[in-house]
């Protein structure tokens, strides 16, 4: 089921909470709602699930205006993030809890319920405990009953509320993953509420960015985390060195690097730019005029990769590269160093536009 939401907003007293909010999701797609706390991607969601009204705007499934009709038709299954299973119910009654409460002429056969229970069971990896209670599962049983239970009555659409925010870190990279392959499988139009960005650019098809109730980029986990639309979305979504600078007629100028931009620009400014760690490359030798001096800080081996902070210049402004183990020991980096930073596809932002 295609989801199109038309200029949506919703106030909270005088605090406005989406503006004028447009995004399309194709059947099929798996779309991550990705913003801090207090950006609307949670009131979007359930606008989308019906438990929220919107003041104005249009939700639209498959054609057809979504707004004013009940919920229970909506067809849309909802998670929500802290599960709110049935204590009293096993594992296998609250897979199956849906499908009970139906209307008597819409309700399965027994034997059809338990069947599909059973297949649920199967694909969400807990067949053998189907009979224990949510007080005797682990987070992540008790997320992934929550899941079967919301494709038990097969909705064209799958709603996540901050899936994994209430488990350890392992535990979150494990349903991760597990996710990722579930959708591949059933391909139900699903859209989930992060904060976390790495949880977006490993589950999602589409990234959604928003701050403060609007969208300030839509695009894939590449598109977002190489092409950022904004400063915003440049320092929300990755690590990022930052570096204040000056402009004149298409050049910038940081400290002693000078960095040739794109030949429409001219003028005379003050800008920022914005490259990421693992586009800094560190050498002994001056290289070219994008290169500026600094001192080795600290060195932070993280597994395979190695993070070295660089101190630049009499002003203690701190520059963070990674690199390959194996070019770190090729390079015989030491604490206290002098060494030349080349700044590679550093991106420059000022107040009237980016490049």
């Amino acid at each position: 089921m295609s989801i199109r939401i038309n200029n949506i907003s919703k106030n909270f007293g005088s605090f406005q909470v989406l503006n004028n909010v447009n995004l399309e999701v194709p059947t099929g797609e798996l779309v991550a709602l990705l913003g801090p706390s207090g950006s609307g991607k949670t009131t979007l969601l359930r606008s989308i699930a019906g438990l929220e009204a919107p003041d104005t705007g249009s939700i639209v499934f498959d054609g057809e205006d979504s707004v004013n009709r009940n919920i229970g038709d909506q067809k849309v299954g909802f998670v929500f993030q802290h599960y709110a299973l049935f204590q009293h119910m096993s594992v296998f009654e609250n897979i199956a809890f849906g499908l009970r409460v139906r209307p008597r002429n819409l309700r399965p056969s027994e034997d059809t319920i338990r069947r599909k229970v059973a297949d649920l069971l199967k694909l969400i990896q807990l067949e053998d405990i189907a009979q224990r209670y949510p007080s005797q599962l682990s987070g992540g049983q008790r997320q992934r009953v929550a899941l079967a239970r919301a494709l038990a009555v097969e909705p064209k659409v799958l709603l996540l509320d901050e899936p994994f925010g209430a488990l350890d870190a392992k535990v979150r990279q494990e349903l991760r993953k597990w996710l990722r392959r579930l959708h591949n499988e059933i391909h139900v139009t699903t859209i989930f509420v992060t904060h976390d960005q790495e949880e977006a650019l490993e589950v999602a098809d589409k990234i959604v960015v928003m701050n403060k109730g609007k969208i300030e980029q839509i695009g894939t986990p590449d598109e977002v985390y190489n092409s950022p639309a904004n400063q915003f979305v440049y320092e929300f979504i990755g690590s990022v060195n930052i570096f204040h600078c000056r402009m004149h007629d298409g050049v910038a100028e940081i400290g002693e690097a000078v960095l040739e931009q794109s030949s429409h620009q001219s003028g005379v400014g003050s800008a920022v730019g914005y490259i990421r760690p693992h586009d800094i490359e560190i050498s002994r030798q001056y290289d070219t005029l994008s290169s500026i001096k600094a001192t080795i800080n600290h060195i932070h081996p993280l597994g395979s990769l190695i993070r070295i902070e660089l101190k630049r210049g009499d002003n203690a402004e701190l520059i963070e590269a990674e690199i390959g183990r194996e070019k770190f020991i090729n390079l015989d980096l030491k604490l206290g160093e002098v060494v030349f930073v080349n700044l590679r596809n550093i991106k420059i932002f000022t107040e009237d536009y980016s490049i």
